[in-house]
């Protein structure tokens, strides 16, 4: 028989609720605290409930700490009025998805063609750790919410990750490469897109 995650909400007063989940390949206690999918403390399944619980609320400081950094952030985004958020709808989502599918692909087709980048697939994603990315694999990972952005940075990601088929990390010939392509406008697209907050 499969091993299946098990799954139980619990609320905590300061904390709201907190999804506690046990996996089969778990091998330590784990507390995340992400703006869409809230608190969620993960624990070996072979590990009491309880056990869990009190992980918890040893390390609740530091959680409720980290709610309100969120928080935070997400209030001076919107006092910005520069923030790309996702419906909550599923259905709304999925449309959103089919229009930055639509947008995005051939953007990068074109680009990757124009400056002569040969990739594997895309794949627009749904997340809120970056507005995307490029495996090791020559895969390339475009955030949806970047349809929420003015078309010239989302020419300024799609080369950025371009750019990182040839050098994958940071470095110095990938900032140069990056620049060259952009017209000298790197530091300054760079500086724009911080101002965006992803929620």
């Amino acid at each position: 028989m499969p091993h299946t995650n098990l799954q139980k909400l619990i609320s905590v007063p300061g904390i709201g609720n907190v999804r506690m989940t046990k996996k089969a390949g778990a091998l330590r206690l784990r507390i995340s605290v992400s703006p869409r999918r809230g608190v969620t403390v993960t624990l070996p399944r072979i590990m009491p409930w309880s056990a869990g619980i009190s992980f918890l609320m040893s390390k609740r400081q530091w959680v409720e700490e980290a709610l309100r950094r969120q928080e935070l952030r997400q209030r001076m985004a919107v006092q910005d009025g520069k923030t790309a958020s996702v419906p909550d709808d599923p259905a709304e989502l999925e449309r959103m998805r089919e229009r930055a599918r639509a947008i995005l692909v051939p953007k990068l087709r074109s680009a990757a063609s124009q400056y002569g980048f040969s990739y594997g697939r895309i794949a627009i994603k749904n997340n809120v750790s970056n507005w995307g990315s490029c495996s090791t694999r020559g895969n390339i990972n475009l955030n949806m919410r970047l349809i929420l952005l003015p078309e010239h940075l989302q020419d300024y990601v799609i080369l950025h990750e371009l750019c990182h088929l040839r050098h994958p990390d940071h470095g110095p010939q990938f900032h140069a490469l990056l620049d060259s392509l952009l017209g000298g406008q790197e530091a300054v697209l760079s500086r724009e897109l911080r101002g965006w907050r992803i929620i």
